[in-house]
């Protein structure tokens, strides 16, 4: 059962009233893209000790073990459609009411959705560095071999080439996690949608945004142990929750455009 109508309204008008709103999604936004929850029964670590096949020191020691893992992995991956959700968000950006969207996901769906500012906490499936030129190369450049579960190996010195993901026990990005830190920080709104909030340092974000003064939004199909600090819950499908909301928000848009002359936005 998806969220009620008198809920679907709130959160719209939770929207409208918000200046600078930013999006955290987790695995869950995907799922109904056919990418299961790595952690969910039946999903990647069930199949994968991720100690084995997903750490950097496993990586840096045997990168067959990963590339073993990957030629499983990347098909399903490739072949992911967006779905409604993330179009939704990608929505929200072009009438100005969503600054960013911060993921966990290595997917590449808000992108291809068409949300242009994209915050990827643990990296991207789409690019890889060789470890020993650090030369990036593109998915199609390793692609070939990742489908077969070979090593990928680099284009000019030869050397091994490590997929763009965060691996466990591998730094995130500082850049990329000083700006999430920020984003969440300064916001109004925050759009906590598929997450369940149980991976640092992005189950933090949320707290930042409530330390910042700003209201919480959770979209899932599930309580999560930050349900208390959140100021609406929706519980349903986020394919099926987020465009109600966003058309909701578009209605009352419309209304003001009739009743002020203009669309209301972040900035005004």
């Amino acid at each position: 059962m998806g969220a009620k109508s008198d809920i679907i309204e709130q959160a719209a008008r939770m929207i409208d009233a918000a200046g600078k709103i930013v999006a955290l999604t987790g695995a869950g936004i995907s799922v109904e893209s056919g990418i299961p929850d790595f952690r969910s029964p039946g999903g990647l670590w069930t199949r994968y000790d991720p100690v084995v096949y997903a750490t950097f020191e496993s990586f840096i020691n045997d990168p067959s073990k990963f590339w073993e893992m990957a030629a499983d992995l990347h098909p399903l991956l490739e072949n992911a459609e967006p779905n409604p959700a993330h179009m939704a968000l990608a929505e929200l950006e072009k009438l100005g009411k969503c600054e960013a969207v911060i993921t966990q996901n290595i997917d590449n769906l808000h992108q291809r959705a068409g949300s242009g500012q994209v915050l990827e906490l643990h990296g991207t499936f789409r690019t890889g560095t060789c470890l020993g030129c650090r030369k990036q190369h593109t998915y199609e450049q390793i692609k070939e071999s990742a489908f077969r579960g070979e090593i990928p190996r680099c284009v000019i010195c030869g050397g091994v080439v490590k997929p763009d993901v965060v691996l466990f026990g591998e730094p995130l990005n500082a850049s990329v996690l000083q700006r999430s830190n920020e984003l969440a920080s300064q916001c109004d709104l925050m759009l906590v949608i598929g997450c369940g909030l149980e991976v640092y340092p992005a189950a933090s974000l949320p707290s930042y945004a409530k330390r910042g003064g700003a209201r919480i939004i959770f979209v899932n199909i599930a309580s999560t142990p930050y349900d208390p600090i959140a100021d609406l819950i929706l519980l349903g499908k986020a394919g099926e929750v987020m465009p109600a909301v966003v058309e909701a928000y578009k209605r009352i848009a419309e209304k003001e455009v009739k009743r002020f002359g203009r669309w209301k936005s972040k900035d005004n």
